[in-house]
């Protein structure tokens, strides 16, 4: 199916891949070759690009091992019926972190799900990356489509400045400026009042959280270091402000 004129599905996929906490992950059983489905915790990389922090006592990290082959299923968690929400999955292999990699996804992740402080650093447990290679959404009715990586992924080849200043960016706006992340989910995003925290940030926006709800500010344009970054939370609360008095 074609999709309709005003939809972004390339927007749509990132909002996903950014906002989604849990999936169902597929992989292959060792051995037999028969799909296995379980249920994991997700957090992005910088490019959006899924992570998962797993066990490797876990059935899908023995098939992951043995067949790096894995497919992600990510949905909005909409109220009442399930598959009026947007979904996507995604298609690639699942790779162990290694490095500045494994670094990044350490800090990402735990930004995400700060519980996992209690078992990340257990020696069986190891951050695995999903490398997408396809995916297919389903937004509604008219909007089915597939899409390569290069249009859902972030490019960050150009950003290296700010994901070095990523952290402690993140730190500062909720040690500093949790007024300003109140306007952003409510006066931008349209949500309730909460103690609503940052918990990353990519060139193409932020990730903000209050409990288990997590929303996506876009920015209007890229930034790629840390003065452009600053520059731009200044503008957002700015138009946050001028929408309240509004």
């Amino acid at each position: 199916m074609q999709p309709i004129a005003d939809f972004n599905p390339s927007k749509q996929a990132r909002l996903l891949l950014r906002r989604s906490r849990q999936g169902a992950l597929a992989t292959l059983m060792a051995g037999s070759g028969d799909p296995y489905c379980s249920l994991v915790n997700v957090a992005s990389q910088p490019d959006g690009a899924p992570i998962l922090l797993i066990s490797r006592l876990a059935l899908h990290t023995k098939n992951i091992l043995g067949d790096a082959r894995v497919s992600l299923m990510l949905d909005e968690r909409v109220e009442g019926d399930p598959l009026e929400g947007s979904r996507i999955m995604l298609a690639g292999r699942a790779e162990e972190a290694k490095g500045d990699q494994a670094a990044t996804a350490r800090r990402r992740y735990l930004n995400a799900h700060p519980s996992a402080e209690a078992f990340v650093d257990f020696k069986d447990f190891s951050f695995f990356r999903i490398e997408p290679l396809a995916a297919h959404l389903v937004a509604g009715f008219g909007r089915i489509v597939d899409l390569q990586p290069e249009q859902f992924l972030t490019d960050i080849s150009d950003a290296a400045a700010l994901l070095e200043a990523e952290q402690g960016a993140i730190e500062h706006m909720n040690a500093d400026h949790l007024e300003a992340m109140n306007l952003y989910a409510t006066r931008l995003l349209g949500a309730h009042s909460a103690d609503w925290r940052c918990t990353g940030c990519d060139p193409d926006g932020i990730d903000i959280a209050a409990g288990t709800r997590v929303l996506r500010l876009d920015f209007p344009e890229r930034v790629t270091g840390p003065g452009e970054l600053r520059k731009m939370l200044v503008k957002l609360v700015t138009d946050a402000r001028a929408a309240e008095g509004g």
